[in-house]
């Protein structure tokens, strides 16, 4: 007899839904949704109406279970994972006051620097709570909302992420798990408590504007009656507690023990694995994360992935097939040519001003194959450095697992395991984040029934490698890359130094 689980992802550009079957593995139904930001707001503001979200899933929802049918009534539980960092606030009656301002929304740059003063400085942050105060964060959304809308401030009861204002939709529960929490900059990743300094300078209130935070393994609740009714579900459905779209994504690729390494090369790239201990960097540069497991989650990300080889490729009127094709024509390290690939500014290493730059250009090396492979190893190499920071804090990969648009490259996995000097493979699913939240949901379900008490008994089998995609290392290519890293980031910090980045 199967069971399914239903996986969300909510995400910045669309919502996702799968259904996974427990008992074989496969993925029997998806569906997604597309929407849009809000237009026309000021430089750096990107804001959503969290309304579209729920409208997405919705739909995404009523699709699976169609696809499903009389099969939907074997519907034991869904997990959400969401956009991480957004903040969506509500009134006393549990509406929302304004659009959510998002991951991306870079209009909070003086919060920062204000909080960052109050308690000495980055280096002060990171030891109230583990990370430094970045736009992207919640904590700074709130202060700006104090500060430039304080009638809507004054509406405020209830701080939720978007994956937990899904949730409250979903079952009537309000609470926020670890993983995602700890992406506010306000809960203390080494203890797992808000960080009351932070907040009381924030506001008196803030504190109880903050919905109770708990382990990640529980359920969350069932779904509500009135929901179950207009899908024809049971209203025994469980609700897992979800989690950020990083955190999913760990569990979807079976990052769940110490060891194994995510990269996903999307237009920008995230670089994450999961300790068993707080995992804090002193100098800012690596995320101390919680995960959605109740261990940690340290995280690097970088704004220059696929965003560069598109570049590339809309320069020459290339196919993707074409610029595969030039970029393996090329030789490794492209005769000579970097391309330092901060087109979006660079947030690690910090650079949010940052700009592209080719260098060692020369007549005999000039050509659109050695710029194409340059851009490659120029977006890897960024990732690199913070894998380089990863080893620095005892974090060792023996297998990194690849996902995103770039992943989809022989020849871009070939140059990443020589850059990363380890062995590289994809997921067979390129779904990892709604994977990981039907996965979640399962895991949640059998642990309250005392069945598992491990992620990795249910990873081994339930997430599986395209092992037609792995690629080894090269030792001599490996030992070029070392050198070139040290070229790379030598030139990044000199032209730093002088204001040119």
């Amino acid at each position: 007899m199967s069971t399914y689980y239903l996986g969300i992802d909510s995400g910045t550009q669309s919502s996702k839904a799968i259904v996974l079957e427990f008992e074989t593995g496969r993925i029997v139904a998806h569906a997604k949704r597309e929407y849009d930001l809000i237009p026309g707001l000021p430089a750096g503001h990107l804001e959503q109406h969290p309304q579209d979200w729920i409208d997405a899933i919705n739909g995404c929802i009523t699709d699976c279970l169609d696809q499903l049918g009389a099969e939907r009534s074997k519907v034991a539980g869904i997990g959400v994972s969401g956009q991480q960092h957004g903040l969506v606030v509500l009134d006393g009656e549990n509406q929302v006051v304004r659009p959510a301002k998002l991951w991306c929304d870079t209009s909070t740059q003086e919060q920062c620097a204000q909080i960052a003063h109050e308690f000495g400085g980055q280096p002060g942050c990171i030891s109230l709570a583990g990370n430094a105060m970045l736009p992207g964060y919640t904590l700074p959304k709130i202060l700006w909302l104090k500060q430039n809308e304080p009638q809507n401030f004054d509406k405020v009861k209830t701080i939720l992420l978007p994956h937990d204002y899904i949730n409250f939709w979903l079952s009537g529960v309000k609470r926020m798990e670890y993983g995602d929490a700890s992406g506010t900059a306000l809960l203390d990743v080494r203890t797992r408590e808000w960080s009351k300094e932070l907040a009381d300078f924030i506001d008196p209130r803030l504190i109880d504007m903050l919905p109770p935070v708990g382990s990640s393994n529980e359920v969350h609740g069932t779904l509500r009656p009135d929901l179950a009714k207009q899908w024809g579900l049971s209203e025994s459905v469980i609700i897992s507690a979800g989690g950020g779209d990083n955190m999913m994504g760990a569990i979807g690729t079976g990052n769940v023990k110490p060891g194994v390494i995510t990269a996903s090369f999307g237009t920008s790239g995230t670089l994450y694995g999961v300790a068993d201990s707080p995992v804090v960097d002193g100098q800012g540069e690596v995320a101390a994360f919680c995960d959605s497991t109740d261990q940690w989650l340290p995280l690097v990300c970088t704004m220059n992935v696929t965003v560069v080889t598109e570049q590339i490729r809309e320069m020459f009127g290339w196919t993707i097939p074409q610029l595969e094709a030039a970029v393996a024509s090329a030789p490794v390290g492209a005769d000579g040519v970097i391309f330092l690939p901060y087109l979006n500014g660079e947030r690690t290493p910090n650079l949010p001003n940052g700009t592209g730059v080719l260098h060692g250009l020369r007549t005999t090396n000039m050509s659109p194959a050695n710029l194409a492979r340059a851009a490659v190893e120029g977006a890897t190499l960024g990732l690199a450095y913070g894998l380089k920071r990863f080893r620095e804090l005892g974090l060792s990969p023996s297998e990194i697992r690849l996902t995103g648009g770039g992943s989809q490259s022989a020849v871009w996995r070939q140059i990443a395991a020589n850059v990363f000097n380890a062995e590289v493979v994809t997921l067979a699913t390129a779904e990892g984040a709604a994977l990981g939240s039907a996965i979640q949901a399962a895991f949640a379900l059998l642990k309250q029934q005392g069945k598992v008490s491990k992620y990795q008994e249910l990873t081994d089998r339930l997430v599986t490698l395209d092992e037609s995609t792995r690629c080894k290392p090269e030792p001599e290519a490996v030992a070029f890359y070392d050198a070139q890293l040290e070229k790379f980031t030598g030139l990044t910090r000199r032209l730093h130094e002088v204001e040119y980045l």
